[in-house]
């Protein structure tokens, strides 16, 4: 059985991620759709991962009268992510959504709906889960190896990574910045990590002080942004308190004069043993033993291809367990109720830091 796949949005997270990881997936899927607000760009997507008389359009509505669709992707700036998810369910469509799974908790929960109402199948795309070093301390977490884990840090900060194309500098269409962009990623390890989802309440600050300094610019890694332009917060904190007690601190910045940089790593803190995500490949556990306090590490393979030729980078392995998902019609590893809490979460954050106060969760 092959999936046939539609794709909504061919700009950089289509052509820097999915498309590729799809097209290596070819004995589970087909891409057969492609829609952009750009017509070029899904006519330069099609010929290169399409099938033969793949569909080209600039209306998603169009994609999803397709009946030749089964899943469609969502790879559209943050806005517009609910109104085509619901829409898509609608439609009887499987839908893989990027990440964040929405602007607020609001547009989330027309998502989650719609998805429970339609029957079908819901991921959204935080592939980091599928890192080797991840793998590995979400199997130590589990093997109950770091004990009880009641603290954890959650990294996504930049120096200078401002992204400088698109939307991603206006949050009429991105919701934020940084926060909602790279922050959704580490807050997601984190509480995949842990295994808890109870969030009792959340505290946070939202910093504007860069990104409309023209000096700031300097050392981007994209080059220059528009200074003008930008209206989303360059860094944000968030202090997440669970039920149970534990404590998660979120930072995320696109711009922060700090050399303490980290992005898509966590750090936790258990009764039996600690540990670090560290350079995206890496976990350094920490423990006493023998009388002594001691650090082991374990590197994953930095390969996105194994002995025999097959791709083994998260990507792909994101592509291949959701489709699989799907066709064994069991659930994704990334599941909407937990992309849903990180979207309140995230909310969160930002409305406590409008309005000065904390914000409890029922």
């Amino acid at each position: 059985m092959k999936l046939r796949i539609g794709i909504v949005g061919c700009g950089g997270i289509a052509t820097g991620k999915h498309l590729s990881a799809l097209k290596d997936n070819g004995d589970l899927c087909e891409i057969v759709a492609f829609c952009d607000g750009f017509v070029e760009r899904a006519e330069a997507a099609a010929e290169k991962f399409g099938v033969e008389g793949a569909q080209v359009c600039t209306d998603y509505k169009e994609l999803l009268a397709n009946p030749d669709v089964d899943v469609v992707y969502i790879l559209t700036p943050n806005i517009s992510h609910s109104p085509i998810a619901v829409a898509a369910f609608e439609a009887s469509k499987h839908v893989m959504c990027e990440k964040p799974m929405a602007v607020n908790t609001e547009e989330a929960q027309k998502m989650m709906d719609a998805w429970k109402a339609s029957g079908k199948h819901f991921s959204i795309g935080y592939q980091n889960r599928f890192r080797g070093d991840v793998q590995h301390l979400y199997e130590a977490c589990r093997n109950g190896d770091l004990g009880d884990i009641y603290y954890a840090k959650a990294h996504a900060v930049r120096r200078r990574g401002v992204p400088t194309w698109g939307s991603f500098i206006q949050g009429s269409a991105q919701g934020g910045g940084p926060l909602i962009d790279i922050g959704t990623h580490s807050l997601d390890l984190a509480l995949w990590l842990m295994g808890n989802y109870e969030v009792e309440s959340v505290t946070g600050t939202v910093f504007n002080k860069m990104g409309r300094l023209p000096e700031a610019t300097e050392g981007n890694m994209w080059g220059a942004w528009d200074t003008e332009k930008y209206d989303v917060e360059d860094s944000a904190i968030g202090y997440i308190k669970m039920k149970n007690g534990a404590l998660i601190i979120l930072e995320s910045s696109w711009a922060l004069n700090t050399l303490d940089v980290r992005e898509a790593e966590v750090t936790l803190c258990g009764t039996k043993a600690g540990a670090d995500l560290r350079n995206q490949s890496e976990v350094v556990y920490n423990r006493g033993i023998h009388g002594r306090l001691m650090e082991e590490k374990f590197t994953a393979g930095s390969e996105p291809w194994d002995f025999f030729g097959a791709r083994n980078d998260a990507a792909f392995l994101e592509a291949k367990e959701w489709l699989t998902s799907i066709i064994e019609d069991r659930e994704p590893l990334v599941k909407p109720e937990q992309a849903f809490v990180v979207t309140q979460i995230l909310d969160a954050i930002y409305e406590s830091a409008k309005k000065n106060e904390t914000i409890w969760f029922k």
